[in-house]
């Protein structure tokens, strides 16, 4: 493996949340299609405290959230209303325009429990010709996402085709997001498994390649047919996600990605101008922040 990058976790504020920001860095701007990739915790929330993020908006975009530990209500202006838990994928597609809001759910604001959140939010691009889309929701359970036990490991196939596996979601161009845990210290190889771009995220414990150490809280970057297996240590967690690059270049704009930079510009001024759709019976509304094209 000669070509490869190890990324550290970056805190970044998003709210009343820090998270860790893996993706996107100076040095690569996207993996396959995956442009965002945040690490929720994991955190315990103070009592009185819950997690509440207010209606926002997106374009260009699919969000895909993949939880370890702790429940999401997640809601948007296409009426969707769906409590997320953990092993779940949600997957919603802005398209053209789309907002919504990320909350703890009701049933456990009023238990009285500990909430201790721990997962990923990640960013998913569209293909050019599909950035004005309409917005969809889709839900899958954790009882639908395919999986495999062997002697080594556990797997589940969260996104896309591999390791003789087909998950129901697909996305909008060629993807892959698997969840991996070594039942014993093992090589995991890699090749002929998985097609495209390729990055492994440690969510707990450590694996080697080419003798560098990749830790919890950490990424590795490299691509299927030079990465032909890692070394995991025993009960070590990891996702893998990548993919086909997109053919054209995309730009970020907080919430917005387009190839446009126009488009960007444009939804910037519609969401202070509030001519988004809207939440039914949600008047909540995070104001554009001060910040410049990526």
């Amino acid at each position: 493996m000669n070509n490869k990058l190890i990324v550290d976790e970056r805190q970044r504020d998003i709210g009343q949340f820090l998270v860790g920001r893996l993706l996107p860095f100076k040095d690569k701007r996207q993996v396959g299609p995956f442009t965002y990739i945040d690490h929720m915790g994991p955190v315990e929330l103070e009592e009185g405290k819950f997690f509440d993020i207010d209606q926002h908006p997106h374009i260009g975009l699919s969000t895909l959230t993949y939880l370890l530990k702790g429940e999401i209500e997640h809601m948007d202006s296409i009426g969707s209303k769906q409590v997320v838990k953990p092993g779940d994928i949600a997957f919603m597609t802005s398209g053209k325009a789309v907002t919504h809001t990320e909350r703890t759910p009701k049933t456990l604001r009023e238990s009285g429990e500990k909430i201790i959140m721990h997962g990923y939010q990640i960013w998913v691009v569209l293909p050019k010709q599909l950035e004005d889309m309409e917005p969809n929701f889709q839900f899958f359970s954790s009882n639908e996402i395919p999986s495999k036990v062997t002697d080594d490991y556990s797997l589940k196939l969260l996104a896309g085709e591999g390791f003789g596996l087909r998950a129901p979601l697909q996305g909008y161009s060629p993807l892959f997001m698997v969840d991996i845990t070594a039942k014993k210290t093992t090589d995991l190889a890699l090749a002929d498994q998985l097609s495209g771009e390729l990055a492994i995220v440690v969510v707990e414990g450590e694996l080697e390649a080419d003798g560098e150490t990749i830790k919890q809280g950490q990424m590795l970057i490299s691509k299927t047919d030079e990465q032909c297996k890692v070394h995991l240590k025993k009960d070590t967690q990891i996702l893998i996600f990548g993919g086909k690059p997109l053919e054209d270049d995309v730009f970020l704009l907080w919430n917005f990605v387009s190839s446009d930079k126009d488009k960007l510009e444009q939804a910037k001024q519609d969401w202070k101008a509030k001519k988004f759709p809207k939440i039914e019976e949600d008047d909540t509304y995070v104001p554009f922040p001060e910040m410049k094209l990526k």
